[in-house]
């Protein structure tokens, strides 16, 4: 029976269970009114979703860089698996498939940045993204996977990474759930071994195919490329004495104060500096690709996983337990 879609004319609203950020550091989980459907829509039953530790991180601490639209309250999440369960005829879907999505269509009486953080979510069938049963769960790492491929991107722009092996990362910094999945995509893509910087002891292991190091036992100081994905500040002027001279140093972090270097040493080496930016459709779509066919393995990076009744205690833990590589609220469980 349609819930979602207007039948003769007659114009259905929907409610669903979501987690509002009522202001910065304010959190509940209530109900919410969906924003009406049309037939290019789906209505997507929400299986899990993933926290984001950047973008949610600032909109829960209120540090978000101001933007048309950001206001509270809100409903964050852009990381969600689910099952769609009705489809607009124009959808191009058909009930059943499991999707990823990366976020909603919105509410009428909460903002959605980016609103995928719900039970029931209305979203437009083009963006949707077809998942491998098989996935699961791990179907809402696919955007941080985009993110992590599109910082190989930015290091040989216009071309595949596939295509330059030898242009890839050959040290990353930062053994999170992105420097991790930047790792495996340098591997997955032929480039050099990659080496990892991480200080904290904790997230030491996981490794697959490359190695993870304290920079304090690293003694290289000819990397080609280094992909900087800590979000850490003050660690230019480090990374610029591990360069080889003409080497970059590609940003893929979000840094919440101005990034500075000393330049004499910087001009000494002709160093090169590129940010990685927001994912692109094209970056989704690949990874999408990778990880359905079984070429791009994303198990092992969740770590951790609260029922959504739970969600201010996930939300504590995803933001400020170095433990916690990847969080997921899971909403098939009720407690």
């Amino acid at each position: 029976m349609l819930t979602v879609f207007g039948v003769n004319n007659t114009l259905h609203l929907v409610k669903t269970r979501a987690v509002v950020f009522e202001q910065p550091q304010q959190l509940s989980v209530r109900e919410l009114t969906l924003v009406p459907a049309t037939d290019a829509d789906v209505l997507v039953a929400m299986r899990w979703s993933g926290i984001s530790t950047g973008t949610e991180r600032m909109l829960w601490t209120g540090t978000m860089p101001p933007f048309p639209g950001l206001g509270y309250p809100l409903v964050p999440g852009y990381e969600g698996v689910g099952e769609i369960v009705e489809a607009g005829s124009e959808s191009g879907r058909t009930v059943g498939d499991l999707v990823y999505i990366a976020g909603s269509r919105g509410f009428t009486d909460a903002r959605g940045l980016f609103g995928g953080q719900a039970s029931l979510v209305v979203v437009p069938g083009t963006k949707t993204v077809g998942l491998a049963p098989s996935l699961g769960e791990n179907g809402a790492l696919f955007a941080l996977a985009a993110t992590a491929h599109n910082a190989l991107c930015a290091v040989a722009p216009g071309v595949s990474p596939r295509d330059v092996p030898e242009l890839l990362p050959e040290l990353i910094v930062g053994h999170g759930a992105l420097g991790r999945l930047i790792a495996r995509l340098v591997v997955l893509y032929g480039g050099k071994r990659p080496t990892v910087w991480e200080i904290n002891p904790v997230r030491m292991d996981g490794a697959r195919g490359y190695d993870v190091i304290h920079p304090d036992a690293d003694t290289r100081r000819d990397y080609r490329t280094i992909c900087e994905v800590s979000g850490a500040n003050g660690l230019i002027d480090a990374l610029v004495a591990r360069l080889a001279p003409g080497g970059e140093i590609c940003l893929a972090g979000f840094y919440s104060e101005p990034v500075s270097f000393t330049f004499p040493p910087a001009f000494m080496r002709q160093a090169r500096f590129r940010i990685a930016a927001q994912w692109k459709e094209s970056d989704l779509q690949t990874i999408a690709a990778l990880a359905n066919s079984g070429a791009l393995a994303l198990d092992g990076l969740i770590t951790h996983r609260e029922a959504v009744s739970r969600a201010a205690d996930a939300y504590t833990t995803a933001f400020g337990d170095p433990h916690c590589v990847k969080m997921i609220l899971d909403w098939r469980r009720p407690q």
